[in-house]
């Protein structure tokens, strides 16, 4: 395809994003909710205007890259240690009975065990944008809600990252157990050479050159995408290769200024991503799966919340902040269509299976999103005394 029409796709995307992040925001909603809903619109299914989503997938890609290196960033390997306790039992639990429930649900509408055990294994994440998004700065950073949220995320993201190098291995596969083997050891190798690098190599220039902020942000860009490559040339994905160089860099004292410049970046190729999820979406297995997705949605609001009531009271947590903190939590994860996309993509499930993930994960974010904003303190809440920035 000509590179006017790849622009000129590019200012579909973004200017129909403007559009439809507006809208969002008006509505209360996640702005990706937006971006994906204007996929569904522009895509083959509706107007057409974008027939070929494969064009910016590689584009699209580079996001998520880009997400799991910040999370990566975000995770202090002393700060991870100190959540093992509370923190890692209200995660592995709750994570066991979202789990189970998909499963259940996935036997009940006629998927095979394995597509069950890919839907359950999408619900068990929780939302890091809706979650914290959502938290106003000052609970975010200073206080214990914001503390325990960050914990049971950052967890659920080390159960997401091991999920996806199931998925990479090809879960079903008779020799599943052999390739799950070699990527774990390719796992170790990339870890091991991260750290040999980060500390004999990048600390060393970051300490040298930190003044010059642009020399910085080319540093991080470059080793991100660099140990991606070599993960992919080991047999692993980007994903994970991206995650890990954040989590080499995460004991920097740059990290942070890492992380604040690369947002910007990252919201770009973002916005690609679940604007090409959208549009890779088809309308009529989407009506196949509506009444279906509608009942696990409806599921999900219900015992997610719960759930997590029940067990951050048993850890000692009062009522009120166990309440908020379920009800913050109470819908699917960006991870659960990261999850769908990849089990389609390597065969693992159909595509009746990974659209009733994709569409419960959505349809689950924009009701949660509505309870949070009505009940709680948000950068964006209806009521002007529960705005809070």
């Amino acid at each position: 395809m000509p590179s006017e029409s790849l622009l000129f796709m590019v200012f579909l995307i973004f200017t129909g994003a403007a559009v439809f992040a507006t809208l969002a925001l008006y509505a209360r909603q996640a702005l990706i909710v937006s971006y994906i809903v204007l996929g569904v619109v522009m895509g083959p299914s509706l107007l057409g205007w974008v027939t070929d989503a494969s064009l910016i997938k590689g584009v699209a890609d580079i996001g998520i890259m880009f997400l799991l290196f910040l999370l990566g960033l975000n995770m202090h390997p002393q700060k991870l240690l100190r959540l093992l306790g509370s923190a890692t039992i209200i995660t592995g639990a709750s994570s066991l009975v979202f789990g189970a429930l998909g499963v259940v649900a996935g036997y009940l509408l006629g998927y095979t065990v394995v597509e069950s055990l890919v839907v359950g294994g999408g619900l068990m994440f929780s939302s890091t944008i809706v979650g914290l998004k959502l938290l106003p700065t000052t609970v975010l950073h200073h206080r214990h809600t914001g503390e325990i949220m960050i914990s049971i995320l950052l967890l659920q993201d080390v159960i997401a990252i091991v999920l996806l190098l199931v998925l990479q291995a090809g879960i079903g596969h008779q020799d599943l157990f052999t390739d799950v083997g070699r990527l774990a050891l390719a796992l170790l190798g990339v870890c091991g050479l991260a750290y040999l690098v980060e500390r004999y190599v990048l600390l060393p220039l970051i300490a040298r050159f930190d003044v010059i902020q642009e020399y910085i942000f080319l540093l991080a860009i470059g080793w991100c995408l660099g140990l991606a490559e070599l993960s992919v040339w080991l047999g692993l994905s980007h994903e994970i290769g991206a995650f890990v160089a954040g989590v080499a860099l995460a004991s920097s004292r740059i990290s942070l200024f890492i992380a604040e410049n690369l947002k910007p970046l990252r919201d770009f190729f973002l916005i690609i991503f679940f604007f090409t999820l959208g549009a890779g979406l088809d309308i009529k297995l989407l009506v196949d799966v509506l009444m279906p997705a509608l009942a696990l949605a409806a599921v999900v609001l219900a015992v997610k919340p719960w759930v997590f009531r029940w067990l951050l009271s048993n850890a000692g947590e009062s009522p009120p902040r166990a309440t908020e903190i379920g009800v913050r939590l109470g819908q699917g994860s960006e991870f659960s269509l990261l999850i769908a996309v990849l089990a389609l993509e390597t065969g693992v499930v159909r595509h009746q299976a990974a659209h009733l993930l994709e569409l419960t994960t959505i349809l689950s974010m924009m009701v949660s999103m509505y309870l949070i904003v009505w009940r709680y303190p948000t950068p964006i809440a209806v009521r002007d005394d529960l705005r809070r920035n």
